[in-house]
Parts: structure tokens; sequence; C-alpha cells
């Protein structure tokens, strides 16, 4: 059985079929013709009807000949063609195959290896897609971990809270492509919860609002310290949908609590105005990545606060601060009020100080400072007390002693400000200062009052045409 297989596919192969050719075209005719010439052609040297017939058919015979052959080439050059196209990239064309030679098996084999290759292009380009998602995971996580190195180096220097949490908001939304972000705090010892900081463009709405633990969107959050999601997928009960929708101008948000110590002490969330919305596993990590940074960062402004309390010195000027000063000048109200005697309070602050400062910059600026400061407090006892309260504002606590005793202190010590600085080449750093008194208990019974008196007295001197003191505490 087997030997009659391959008997029919070798009568079925190319080599068979090339022989067959190679006798039909030129090994039969030859014989043929040879045959004629020499029984009839040379002896009789004419032609007769057999033989013409005779060579009719040998010329068929040589034509089909031919032909097979065309054949057998046209395919061969089929196939080439087919086999340069998919070599130059076009790996969906197929041979056609019509027989079972070895050519047709040529063309099996061309067409098998091209699906494979068309197979390893899915596979390749399905990898391809693979690697581009953790392209666009690992940048983004690149992207996420580069915000919180620049928040942790915000809180590191001591920047203001609330420019940490602007940015922090800021970031929250442009990564989880939200419309908005928002970051609610609680407000001092109460339970109440108001904006801190915001972004995103038409969320000034957010500014107004105010809840508390009652309220019934946030009271899970707040009593539970749960995430809020409200999403296609978690909607809210319908009473409450309209009124967050109201509220918020939302139709989804994702909100997570920021903890310090055990405690609650915001909410920071994004939002978004567009429905079919669902947020991710990847959304809550990266906010929650943010509620720690944010509570790191009400930490230290917690302590930066308590410290500021701690401190009765600037740091630049070596003078007592505003915290100190008004604490002392309550003391002394009070002593002066048990003991019948008077205590005076001076304001003093140096004309044209924030021109001086845009125009010869903050070093120029802080020598001036530094310089009045050592003016004043060689002007005044060791009873008395000195403080830089702002940038170019000093404060004096004068115990017993009355408006006019300290309306001349004051006088001595604008004076002396006005010559040391008349030295200088330049008239724009010829600098002045001006002055404002009050006395308890003639302007007040506590240190916010006299600070008010001397403050109001301080402006009139000023629309004075300064360099002056004034005891006149009119309202400018």
């Amino acid at each position: 059985m087997k030997k009659e297989e391959n008997h029919s596919m070798a009568q079925r192969g190319i080599k068979y079929k090339m022989n067959l050719a190679f006798y039909l075209m030129t090994v039969l005719p030859l014989l043929v013709c040879a045959y004629i010439v020499s029984n009839y052609v040379l002896p009789l040297a004419g032609l007769k009807l057999d033989i013409v017939i005779t060579m009719l058919i040998t010329l068929f015979i040589a034509v089909v000949g031919f032909f097979i052959v065309k054949q057998i080439i046209d395919r061969i050059l089929s196939v080439n063609i087919e086999a340069k196209l998919i070599l130059a990239g076009d790996v969906k064309r197929e041979v056609k195959v019509d027989y079972k030679d070895e050519i047709g098996e040529l063309g099996q084999a061309l067409n098998a290896l091209t699906q494979r290759i068309r197979g390893d292009m899915d596979e390749l380009k399905g990898y391809g897609e693979k690697s581009s998602k953790i392209d666009l995971q690992i940048h983004k996580r690149i992207l996420i971990l580069s915000n919180l190195l620049e928040i942790s180096s915000l809180i590191s220097h001591g920047d203001k809270l609330d420019n940490v949490l602007k940015f922090t908001a800021e970031k929250s939304r442009v990564l989880a492509n939200s419309d908005i972000a928002y970051f609610f705090i609680k407000e001092g010892g109460s339970e109440t919860f108001y904006l801190k900081a915001k972004d995103g463009p038409n969320s000034e709405h957010l500014s107004e609002m105010r809840f508390t633990s009652e309220d019934r969107i946030f009271n899970r959050l707040i009593l539970r310290n749960q995430p809020l999601i409200v999403d296609d997928e978690n909607p809210l009960p319908r009473e409450l949908a309209d009124g967050f929708l109201e509220n918020f101008k939302l139709s989804s948000t994702l909100a997570l609590p920021v903890i310090l110590k055990g405690k609650l002490v915001g909410i920071l969330g994004i939002g978004n105005r567009a429905q079919n919305i669902a947020y991710k596993k990847d959304d809550k990590e990266l906010l929650e990545l943010f509620t720690k940074q944010i509570a790191i960062a009400v930490e230290n402004d917690i302590l930066l606060q308590r410290l500021k309390e701690l401190e009765i010195r600037d740091p630049l000027t070596g003078l007592y601060n505003e915290t100190f000063i008004r604490n002392r000048l309550e003391e002394e109200i009070k002593r002066a009020i048990i003991y019948r005697r008077p205590c005076a309070f001076i304001l003093l602050n140096i004309d044209n100080f924030r021109e001086f400062q845009r125009k010869f910059g903050s070093l120029e600026a802080e020598a001036v400072l530094k310089k009045t400061a050592a003016l004043i407090l060689h002007s005044f006892t060791e009873v008395d007390r000195t403080a830089r309260i702002a940038d170019n504002e000093f404060a004096i606590v004068l115990p017993e002693k009355n408006k006019r005793q300290a309306f001349q202190t004051a006088e001595e010590v604008r004076k002396k400000i006005e010559a040391y600085f008349i030295k200088e080449y330049s008239s724009d750093k010829r600098l002045t200062a001006s002055g404002g008194v009050s006395e308890n208990p003639l302007d007040g019974v506590n240190a916010q009052e006299l600070f008010t008196k001397a403050k109001d007295a301080l402006n009139f001197a000023k629309t004075q045409g300064k360099n002056q003191v004034s005891i006149i505490a009119y309202k400018i």
C-alpha cells in the first residue's frame, strides 16, 4: 500500500513531470523525426500524407510538453512572487495551492510560515501594548513620587500650610484627572469642617460650605474614618443625591479622611461633573498618599505654631516679638491698675521702608532694621521692653511712664534715627521714622486697646507728613 502511494506521489511530482516534458519535447520528437527521415524522406525523396500526419502529431506532442513546462515554471514564479511580497512585510498574503506536488508543498510550507509569523507579530503586538501600559504606570508612579517629594520639600522648608494644601489639591486633581479637588479641615476644637484648599475651574461655590458629623453624606467618613465613594457603581440614595449635586455641583466624588494621631483633622477629595465615572483602586491609593503628606503638613504647622508661642525673640533684630510684647503689655497694664500707676506704649514705623526694600534689596533692608533696632534698644532702660512686631514696625512698653514722658522718649529715638541715616550719600537711603503713643488708662484698659490707639496715632503722624510722633489718636 505504501509503495502504491509513493508511486502515485512520484507521478504527481515535479521531477516526473519535468522528465515527461523533456521526453515529450526532445527525445520522442527527435526519434520520430529520425525514423521518418530515415525510412521515408531519404529513400523516396518526397513527402506523403502519413508523413505529414506523423510530423503534426510529433509537433503536437512537443507543444504539450512545452505547456507542461510553462505551467510548472509559472507556478514556481508565482510562489517566488508571493515569497518576495511576504518578505517585504505583507504577511497577510497566502500562496494559492492547486496541486499536491512539490510546489504545492512549498506553498503550504510558506503559508504555515507566514501564519506563524502573523501569530508571532500578534503576540509581539500584545507584548507591546502591555509594555506601553507598564510604561504609563511607571511614568505615573514616577510623577506621583516627584510630587510627593516636592510636597515634602515644601514641608521641610517650613512653607505655609495654605501653600502646601493648595499645591496638594492641585496635584490631586491633575494626577487623578478630575474636575476639582478639595480639602476640608476641622475648625479649631469644634466638629465643623470648612474649606481650606481647592483647585479646579468653577469651584468657588465650595468656599462657603460647612458641614459636621451630622451631615449624612460625610457621616460615615467622619465617624468611622472610611472613604466616601460616589460614582456609577456606588450611587447615593435618592434623597441624598439631590443635595449632593446641589451643594457640590458634582456627579461623583472620592473623599478620604486625613488622620493625625488617630484623630480626623480633615477630608481630601476629588470630584467630577461628568456621568459614567467609576473610581479605580489607583485613585484611592493616590489620595491615600496625599492624605499622609497632608497629615504631616498639618502636624508640622501645629508644631510651628506652638514653637512661635514659645519663642519670645525676633531672630533678625534680637528684640522681643509681638506675642511677648502683647503679653507683657497686658501684665504691665494689670499691675498699673492695681497700683494706680501709668503705663505707656509706643509704636514706631520706618517711613518709606517698602520702597527702600524694592529699590535696594532685602540685604540692605535687613541692615536698616538691625541698625534701627540697636538705636531703639539703647534708648530705653532695662525696665522698658522693646519688640519688633512687623517688617518695619517696633513696639515699646514703658512701665511707670505717662503719655508725655513716652512722647519725649519717642521723639528722642526718632531724632536718633533721622540723624543716623541723614549721613547716607543717596537721598533715597536717608530714612526717617514716625510714631504713635498711647497710655493706660487714658487710651484703654487692656493691651488691644492701647495697641489700637497707638496705631491710630501712628497713622495720623503718617498723614501729617511722616518723620514725627503723635499722641493724637485720630482715626484716619
